[in-house]
């Protein structure tokens, strides 16, 4: 019998690429966003469910409710504002037989949290830009400095500038902002699968253009340094599951020329691309998921496998959209 899996963030192309992903692997899957409009509901086949957002009170109830009436086997998340709700959740969702992979509460905080994030990073020796909070504005570094939301996803709200003083209003209009030294150098992701026992597989890709966040075009490469840094990361962080590490290749060599920026407790948006270099992650992210072994022999990867994502077309329609 197929899989019944509830994929939220499908307006995303975290979501997106997984729920379809998932439909190539035989998986029937319920696609859910808090926009009506989100691209993955008009997937074909899909079985499409608006919710409200995380942050909205009614987020809890209505999870549930969705998952005592259409029974999923099992919910994937690529929002992280949803994670520490559905960390809580665990119990309730177990009963209704659904699965769930979440990371623990700590490692939920320290990928979510961008402050948290730095602070682990340094307690670890893992070499991540100098953050500070508005208030310790004054203590940032000299030079081009980066102010983002603390908790933000997608490249949302995230502004460079020249100076403290410009850094210092940009705070009043980014929400709960912190401001990062910022890093130039070869930016790459690592789509990561780290089983339950703690085994990490790490697949590198650089992102070779990047538009609102998401890398458009990303090839893939190895690095042992690189991957290395990713490890050290993701045991720093206690992440587990299907996650992505961000990062800068600096042009100096050095133990700091690998610079991680970020972890996602969640995949990749540009995932495809391991796929496409013979990673096969999302079926072993299946069977993680369901506590099968995860084989990680397949999950090695040829590198300089370039993919291109494209605007897609998904449907036309007449009359007022829903």
């Amino acid at each position: 019998m197929a899989k019944r899996i509830l994929v939220t963030g499908v307006g995303g192309a975290p979501g997106f690429e997984l729920a379809r992903s998932l439909q190539r692997l035989g998986c029937k899957v319920l696609a859910v966003d808090a926009d009506p409009h989100a691209a993955g509901l008009l997937l074909p086949e899909v079985t499409a469910h608006v919710l409200p957002p995380a942050a909205d009170a009614a987020y809890r109830t209505a999870i549930v409710r969705l998952c005592a009436e259409a029974r999923p086997h099992a919910i994937l998340s690529t929002v992280e504002r949803e994670l520490p709700q559905l960390v809580t959740l665990r119990r309730p969702l177990a009963d209704l037989g659904v699965t769930t992979w979440l990371p623990t509460r700590e490692a939920v905080t320290a990928c979510g949290d961008k402050a948290r994030f730095a602070a682990v990073l340094a307690e670890h020796g893992v070499a991540t830009p100098r953050t500070v909070l508005p208030d310790d504005l004054d203590r940032a570094p000299d030079g081009l400095l980066v102010v983002k939301p603390r908790h933000g996803q997608g490249a949302k709200g995230v502004h460079a500038c020249q100076t403290r003083e410009q850094a210092r209003v940009l705070c009043e209009l980014v929400p709960a902002p912190i401001v990062q030294q910022h890093v130039s150098g070869r930016e790459f992701t690592a789509d990561c699968l780290v089983d339950r026992a703690g085994q990490a597989s790490v697949i590198l890709r650089y992102r070779l253009l990047v538009k609102g966040g998401l890398a458009v075009v990303s090839r893939t490469f190895t690095d042992a340094q690189v991957a290395e840094c990713v490890r050290a990361t993701l045991t720093a962080t206690g992440v587990t599951g299907a996650c992505c590490v961000q990062g800068f290749i600096r042009d100096e060599q050095g133990p700091d020329r690998v610079v991680i920026t970020e972890a996602n407790a969640r995949v990749g948006g540009g995932f495809p691309a391991s796929v496409a270099a013979g990673a096969d992650y999302v079926g072993q992210y299946l069977r993680g998921l369901f506590r099968q072994d995860v084989d990680h022999d397949q999950l090695t990867y040829k590198p300089d496998v370039t993919l291109t994502r494209y605007v897609e077309t998904l449907t036309t329609r007449e009359g007022t959209a829903r």
